[in-house]
């Protein structure tokens, strides 16, 4: 069971292409105070990223970061470098054609990629919200993975073929893994108490590749340690300290983010969906999914079905 895509499924991560940055000269752009994470690959030349209260950062060719929602940050050729207001309307229409957002006061000589990630904020079991502030991952540095997605995402949108759009929207999905790959292994102890901590522990790691591979499953603390062959001591103490929740608590927390994905996306009827997460009484799974999701499954199905058609 891979458990990271599984988040991802449930928790609807998503992303979309966004502008194409061309740069020369004396420019500075800043970044919107986004709901969504925004990821940046240098494919062309130098810019530097600044952030209030962290010195500022220079990012080469090939390099790549990624931001957490709502980060205020400003891209430019140098720190302090004035920066450019954006034209909402031109920057709409260059979205739809596919046109580089130009800026600077000379031949652009850096360009860069925009990629903004959301996902579905009613879910809590989230990886984009355990993310930090900033992932900086710098290119030829042996992310080997991450290198080839940056040069494949330039070359498609510098010269579009057949099928681009399509090429286009796999890569966006695939640059947030090769990121997360490139990152995590080194650090994953920094994220220690959210749930990217069980990166960091391959105990916790498997009890919850256990718990994702059969959540239905009536489950104990005791039953899941010796599954994963330790104490039951042990595997609380690990699992709180690695993903900050206790087992049962995870558990409970992702059958009824599950719960959510289906009452979404399905017409299946609430009985058979909490019969599936694990829940033998319909009423004790309404209330549970209405403590955690703010209504319950049957509201909360008509809720959320009108702006997912929309989407």
């Amino acid at each position: 069971m891979d458990v990271v895509s599984d988040v991802l499924r449930v928790a609807g991560v998503r992303g979309t292409l966004g502008a194409c940055v061309e740069a020369g000269g004396r420019w500075a752009v800043a970044g919107e105070d986004s709901s969504a994470a925004g990821l940046h690959a240098i494919t062309a030349g130098e810019a530097w990223l600044t952030r209030a209260g962290h010195p500022p950062l220079r990012l080469g060719t090939g390099d790549v970061v990624l931001l957490e929602a709502g980060v205020p940050y400003v891209l430019g050729d140098a720190p302090g470098s004035p920066v450019t207001a954006c034209d909402p309307v031109e920057l709409a229409r260059v979205q739809r054609t596919g046109e580089a957002v130009r800026f600077g006061t000379s031949a652009p000589d850096t360009r860069i990629i925009t990629i903004a990630y959301d996902c579905d904020r009613t879910v809590r079991t989230q990886l984009l919200f355990a993310l930090p502030e900033l992932m900086h991952v710098r290119g030829g540095t042996g992310a080997d993975g991450l290198d080839d997605t940056v040069r494949m995402l330039g070359r498609e949108l510098t010269h579009p073929q057949i099928a681009s759009t399509t090429v286009l929207a796999c890569l966006v999905d695939i640059a947030l893994i090769q990121v997360l790959r490139a990152w995590l292994p080194a650090r994953a102890g920094e994220r220690r108490g959210t749930w990217l901590g069980m990166m960091g522990d391959p105990l916790v790691h498997r009890a919850l590749q256990h718990l994702h591979a059969d959540p239905a499953r009536q489950w104990t603390t005791q039953t899941l340690a010796a599954t994963v062959a330790a104490s039951r001591s042990t595997l609380t103490r690990r699992f709180s300290a690695a993903v900050g929740l206790a087992p049962a608590a995870y558990l409970t927390q992702w059958r009824l983010d599950l719960a959510a994905d289906r009452l979404r996306t399905t017409d299946r009827p609430v009985e058979s969906i909490a019969a599936a997460v694990g829940y033998h009484s319909a009423p004790a799974f309404s209330r549970a999914f209405a403590r955690s999701h703010g209504a319950p499954p049957g509201r909360y199905r008509t809720m959320h079905r009108p702006s997912r058609a929309e989407d």
